[in-house]
Formats: structure tokens, C-alpha cells, sequence
């Protein structure tokens, strides 16, 4: 009971996938058996959000091999032995290990094509493109603005081996494009041919954005990379070697994930805690919960922790028992999973939350926090629904571990954003997964300005990953992916444009519909992050396109299906899927760049790397990015 319980904490939410424990028959390793004694409870749908055989079976053997001995299901696999683990490996993926390989790497790049150019500063400051995730790319930075989308064409595809999901958004600076994948390798590829400057290999995935330290144009001192891995390691390595500088561990709870790029601002990181500790109480044997969300900050150069500023004042306690004699701990959860937005003016940073893990709930879960930047103390809160508290246990037939308040799980999934009127007010706006879409007053303690209900809502509806601003447009992609009785009304995935002074809707485009026909896993909606350029907004779609929407009016300028088969650069093949995640759009020095795949709870899966370009005759010169210092990193 506990050994599948513990199989299945991981399974329910998604992360493909290969845990398991084994059985032996004799001395042979029946693969079919472990499969059924196993994973078959989980993934036979006792487990909403376990992926069925027909996913797991898109993997490579040696990609569940590697999670099993050293990614994300390491704990899970620990009571097994290599040929225990080979042997399911092989059953759940249909490959031998003995034959499979992974694809061969994109051609390594000449010598000239590997110097790092020091005259090209970094194209955004991350995640957000600027620290308050406005995400807009000007047109000085993208050298790509609205008219010139219909002339966009693609020029080369890299493929990500051993994955079948790609959300890690790049980032370019120094003639590199940097990019995580979902093996754990890290690549620094020149961006205008995507040959391989250089690779680095991590603990796990990187599912965040990656943040290159900006410098002064002719500058020779390396600058730095950071990021993070899904089992909770921040690191810094140099941009122009890839060397490792430092690694650490921001918390040392099991359960800690990096899944919101971090944000460097004057020699200091500010690097978002979450976990996957929601998942593990799916088994009434784990003791629920004690992980509480927070920002932990870095000397940015050195590595150095200096503090974490918590989103759960008070550590949890021991509040009662559950149905088979377990500790129920609270308070719990509030994890960040968002990018923080960064207000110097105030000295804060605005962060969403999520709900609380177990029983009672507080009052900062599905909360938009300001942080102090001096020492992270919460400074004011602003609480959209109460009373959230929600983990994997209600997903379960017995729902043990699952607080009786029992969701909605209305995270704030998507970054806070400081954005400032044409009239100079500044206003912080925030999206959930309710459908609802806030502007709050940063001066007035986060006084509500406005909110506006535009979706459904539910556990992958509502608003997802990341909204833009362009002036005072605001662009909601809205998902709206979940339906059924705990989550009613009308869904409504698309496009959204509202006015950020008033949030009055300005338009709204629906998802279009009859494009999926009979590709599996395919569903309309915005999931993934939005992206603004001069006059448009780009998105990607569940449905395995990316489309851009005009400022004005909301119709669709271009229009490119990437849910396909595509040759890439190392010689072979690789397929688009579904668009999801924090990885939207990225565009930078006239070619505009877009991660497709997306192969976790019932989605498209993918694992390919698009990047276009307007045709030489239609190029306008871009600028070299940002090159105004930051301060020392």
C-alpha cells in the first residue's frame, strides 16, 4: 500500500512518468507484471492526472532509465536495482536499452561561430523581458514588429533528445541562445544557426527561463547564467564556457522544485520556491504538509544565500490526525510558481501564491504578497480566495490526506506584473486559474482596483502561465482547459485585451476550433505564456499552434501550425505538440523563437526547438539588446 502510494504521489501529477517499483519473476524482469502490480492503479485512471501507457510509451527508454536513477523519480526508484529499473524501462517505452540511443546532437559550431560576442548584450533581463514582466519585446530588442509577422519563415528546428516536453523560454546574449530541456542538458546555441557552442548537464529538468547577467558593450569579464532544476538546485554557470560557477540548494525540504525563472537585480537573485509536496499526499501514509512557498535571495556572484522571505509567517505544527493515524501539519503550501515582479520605487517584489496543502488554510494562500527587498517580511497581502486549501489526496478514491476544504486549487500559476498607465499610475495586475484577472493599487496595500471575470476557471483553466503588457493594453491568454461540476459556467479559451486602468474588456478572440481533428490530446485554449511585440501579441496554443493577435482589433496576423514533424539540425526528425508553460514566444534580433511540446497531463507531447526569421531582403537592423548596466551581478 505505501509503496504504491509513494508510486503514485509522483504519477498523479504528471511528471511522466516513470517511477515504479518491479517485481521478478525468477531471474527474469517480466516488464508487463511490474507494470500491472504497480502503475496500473495510477495510470488505469484511479488517479485523475496519471498519464496513460499511450504517453509514457512516446518516451525514450533511456529518458525514463535516467529519471528513475537520477531525475525527479530517484527517491521513488531508490529500493530498486539497475536491472529492476532497465526492465520497465524498456516495458513502459517499447525500446531496448541495448539499441536505443539518443538522437545525435546538432552539429558543434566552427570555431568562428563560437566566440562570444561581447558587443551583444543580453535581449532581456528574463523571464519577464524586463524585471516588471511586462513582457513586452521593444522593436529596437525583437527587430520584428507587427507588419513584419506574415513574412516570418522558418528557419532551422533543433530537437531536444529524450523529451517529449519543451518549456524552458531562452534567453540571447553574446550571439548565444541559452535554453533548458527536460533531460537536464542546458544549451548555449548560436541563435541565428543553432549550431552547439556549448552543453551542460543539471540534476534534472530545467523547466525555468534562463537569466544572463547584463554587461557594457566590450566588456571581457564572463558574464553568468542562472537558473534551476526541477528537484530544487539554483545555479550559476559562465555564459561564455559554461562552466559551473555555483550550486545550491535553496531549502532542504524533499520536495522543493524550481519551476519560476529567478530575477537578478543589482548583484542580487531572487530565486521563487515551490514543491512537490502536494503530490505526496496522495498517500495517507505522508504525514501532510510542511512546506511553506517563499523567495529565497543570492549574492548573485559568490552564491552566498542572504535570506527567504517566506509567503507562511509561522512554521507548520502539528494540527490533528487523519483517518489512518497520520499527523495533519499546518499551515502549509503558498508556493510561488510564478516569476516575482520587482518594484526598486518601494522596495518590494509582488509574488502570487497558491493554495495551501493542508487543513485549516491562512490568509496568504491565493494571495498576491508584496515582499520587502531589504529582508522579505510580507508587507501586505491581498487574499482572492480564501479558504483554498488543496493537495493530490483529493484526487484519490479514499481522499485521506485531502482537507475538507478541498480546492478550488486557484492558484496564481502566472507572474505578477507592475505596470505603469498612460497617465503614470502604477498598478500591479495579476491572473488566476479562477478565470479572474485583478489591477491592485501598490500604494494602497494592494487596495483592489478592479477584477474581471473572464474564464471558467479550474485546475489547468483559467489563466495559466503569464500575461503582456503593451502600454495600457493587457493580454490574457485564458486556458479553460478543465471542466465538470466543481467548476461551472462557460468556458471561454482565447485571446483577451483589456484596458489596465479600468480592466474593461477591449476584445476578445475565441480559440479556434476544428483544428485538431484527430490528433490525440489536442484541445483549444492558452495555456503558455503570451508575448507582446510592437502592434501584436504571439501565443501558443494547447493545440499545438502558434498564432500572433493584432493590438487593435484582436484578429490573427500569422498563424503556424507546430504540431508536426519537422528536420532538424542534427540530421533527424523531431514533432511539435501542444504549446504550454512558462516558455512563450521569444523573439530577439529579427528572429522570433518557439518551444513546442508539451506531453504532461493529457497534452500534445513535443520536443522540438522552432526558430524563424524574416527573409534577408525585409531585415531591419536591431539594436545589440540591453545595454544599460544592471550593476554588478
Amino acid at each position: 500500500m505505501a509503496r504504491n502510494a509513494r508510486v503514485c504521489r509522483m504519477l498523479v501529477l504528471g511528471f511522466l512518468i516513470t517511477t515504479s517499483a518491479q517485481a521478478e519473476t525468477g531471474d527474469t524482469m517480466d516488464g508487463a507484471a511490474l507494470y500491472q502490480q504497480h502503475c496500473a492503479s495510477c495510470h488505469g485512471g484511479k488517479v485523475a492526472k496519471a498519464p496513460p501507457v499511450s504517453l509514457l510509451g512516446i518516451m525514450s527508454a533511456s529518458s525514463v532509465l535516467r529519471a528513475m536513477e537520477h531525475g525527479v523519480m530517484q527517491e521513488q526508484a531508490a529500493g530498486l536495482d539497475a536491472k529492476q529499473r532497465r526492465a520497465l524501462a524498456e516495458h513502459l517505452t517499447g525500446q531496448s536499452l541495448n539499441e536505443a540511443r539518443s538522437a545525435p546532437p546538432a552539429p558543434s559550431c566552427s570555431p568562428a561561430l563560437s566566440a562570444f560576442d561581447f558587443n551583444a548584450a543580453p535581449g532581456s533581463r528574463g523571464w519577464g523581458v524586463t524585471q516588471d514582466n511586462l513582457r513586452y519585446f521593444s522593436p529596437q530588442s525583437a527587430g520584428i514588429v507587427a507588419a513584419d509577422l506574415p513574412r516570418l519563415e522558418l528557419k532551422w528546428a533543433f530537437a531536444f533528445p529524450d523529451a517529449i516536453r519543451a518549456r524552458s523560454q531562452p534567453v540571447t546574449g553574446g550571439g548565444s541562445l541559452y535554453v533548458g530541456s527536460q533531460n537536464g542538458t542546458v544549451y548555449a546555441l548560436e541563435q541565428t544557426t543553432g549550431c552547439i557552442r556549448w552543453t551542460f548537464s543539471t540534476v534534472a529538468e530545467v523547466r525555468t527561463s534562463l537569466v544572463l547577467t547584463p554587461w557594457l558593450p566590450g566588456q571581457k569579464s564572463n558574464p553568468l547564467l542562472y537558473f534551476g532544476d526541477l528537484v530544487g538546485n539554483v545555479y550559476a554557470v559562465d555564459a561564455v564556457t559554461g562552466r559551473l560557477v555555483w550550486r545550491d540548494r535553496p531549502d532542504d525540504h524533499a520536495s522543493l522544485t524550481l519551476t519560476a525563472t529567478p530575477v537578478l537585480r543589482e548583484g542580487r537573485l531572487y530565486v521563487p520556491m515551490s514543491a512537490l509536496e502536494v503530490t505526496a499526499a496522495a498517500d495517507p501514509t505522508y504525514a501532510c504538509c510542511t512546506f511553506r512557498g517563499g523567495v529565497a535571495v543570492y549574492d548573485a556572484l559568490s552564491g552566498e544565500k542572504l535570506w527567504v522571505g517566506y509567503t507562511i509567517d509561522e512554521p507548520p505544527r502539528v494540527v490533528g490526525k487523519n483517518a489512518v493515524g497520520t499527523e495533519r501539519i499546518a499551515p502549509s503550501g503558498a508556493p510561488i510558481w510564478g516569476t516575482p515582479s520587482i518594484d526598486p520605487k518601494r522596495q518590494l517584489m509582488y509574488v502570487g501564491t497558491g493554495e495551501n496543502y493542508s487543513s485549516p488554510a491562512n490568509d496568504t494562500s491565493d494571495a498576491i504578497l508584496a515582499l520587502s527587498l531589504v529582508d522579505g517580511g510580507i508587507v501586505w497581502r491581498q487574499q482572492m480566495t480564501p479558504g483554498d486549501a488543496w493537495n493530490m489526496g483529493c484526487e484519490t478514491d479514499e481522499k485521506i490526506n485531502c482537507p475538507p476544504e478541498n480546492g478550488p486549487d486557484y492558484d496564481f500559476g502566472a507572474a505578477t506584473i507592475l505596470a505603469t498607465t498612460s497617465a503614470g499610475r502604477d498598478i500591479v495586475l495579476a491572473g488566476q486559474k479562477s478565470g479572474e484577472v485583478f489591477g491592485l493599487d501598490p500604494d494602497q496595500q494592494g487596495k483592489i482596483l478592479w477584477r474581471r471575470k473572464l474564464g471558467r476557471g479550474g485546475i489547468q483553466g483559467g489563466v495559466h502561465f503569464g500575461m503582456a503588457v503593451d502600454g495600457d493594453t493587457l493580454y490574457v491568454p485564458m486556458s479553460d482547459f478543465d471542466g465538470g461540476p466543481r467548476w461551472p459556467g462557460v468556458a471561454q479559451p482565447g485571446m483577451f485585451a483589456l484596458d489596465i486602468r479600468t480592466g474593461e474588456t477591449l476584445w476578445y478572440t475565441p480559440a479556434a476550433t476544428g483544428v485538431c481533428g484527430e490528433r490525440e490530446y489536442c484541445q483549444p485554449g492558452l495555456s503558455a505564456a503570451a508575448s507582446a511585440i510592437d502592434g501584436a501579441v504571439l501565443a501558443g496554443s494547447m493545440d499545438g499552434h502558434v498564432r500572433a493577435y493584432d493590438r487593435a482589433d484582436g484578429r490573427v496576423l500569422w498563424d503556424f501550425d507546430t504540431a508536426t514533424r519537422f528536420s532538424t539540425l542534427d540530421g533527424g526528425t523531431a514533432h511539435g505538440g501542444s504549446i504550454g508553460g512558462g516558455a512563450g514566444p521569444y523573439v530577439s534580433d529579427g528572429m522570433l523563437y518557439v518551444n513546442s511540446g508539451y506531453g504532461i497531463y493529457f497534452h500534445m507531447p513535443g520536443n522540438v526547438l522552432l526558430a524563424f526569421a524574416l527573409p534577408e531582403q525585409h531585415k531591419t537592423p536591431a539594436s545589440p539588446g540591453n545595454t544599460e548596466p544592471e550593476g554588478k551581478p
